[in-house]
């Protein structure tokens, strides 16, 4: 199974993903994580990034696609895995197909989680009010203005990537706003069907047929 999850900050994404991946076996990958180890291990793609990256350049897509690449082929990543962070922008979305075209693979889902922006709003208040009351120190995160710069990226960046996923016919809208259980009871249901087949069948991985969404 490979899934994106789509959301803006505080919709509860990493919950959901590491439901996903105690329930199925498959692995989440973080991008950051990946630059990281790339970088450390020496590879090409991370020699090339950590040359960018040194110079104070952003990591270009295709070299972030390469190092995608490279984490998936590796045998944790075979039965599945879930994107974290990536892609972000159109650009990088189209590139990552193109990836996974040419590894005969391709996007079991693209899961988005509709929420309510001023409802997030009020809720990181909430929690922020609570935790003062308790005299609990405050994460860098728990601060109303940080959460509404990192919406208002999300809304010029990434967003536009429901629309386009949307159009492929790969994404499966779910609210986010509801509790955890039903968030995640919700995913489960817009797996398509097939997914589920495959994964039971267990089947060798070159058996397998590429799985595309249904609309």
């Amino acid at each position: 199974m490979r899934l994106i999850l789509l959301g803006p900050p505080g919709a509860g994404k990493g919950t959901q993903a590491l439901r996903l991946v105690a329930k199925y076996g498959i692995v989440q990958l973080s991008t950051g994580d990946m630059l990281r180890a790339a970088v450390q291990a020496g590879t090409p793609v991370g020699r090339q990034a950590q040359e960018i990256m040194s110079s104070g350049g952003l990591v270009p897509d295709e070299v972030v696609v390469g190092i995608v690449g490279q984490r998936i082929a590796e045998p944790d990543a075979r039965k599945g895995f879930i994107l974290d962070g990536f892609p972000r922008t159109v650009p990088q979305a189209i590139a990552l197909d193109r990836m996974l075209e040419e590894r005969g693979l391709a996007l079991d889902a693209v899961i988005e989680l509709r929420v309510d922006e001023a409802a997030l709003m009020r809720r990181i208040e909430t929690r922020i009010a609570q935790m003062q009351a308790r005299g609990e120190p405050l994460r860098a995160d728990d601060n109303a203005e940080v959460l509404h710069n990192r919406l208002k990226t999300y809304r010029a960046q990434t967003e536009p990537l429901v629309a386009y996923y949307r159009d492929q016919g790969a994404l499966r809208s779910v609210d986010g706003m509801a509790p955890i259980a039903d968030v995640a009871a919700a995913i489960d249901r817009a797996l398509p069907d097939e997914t589920s087949r495959s994964l039971q069948s267990r089947q060798p991985e070159g058996l397998k047929k590429k799985v595309q969404p249904s609309a």
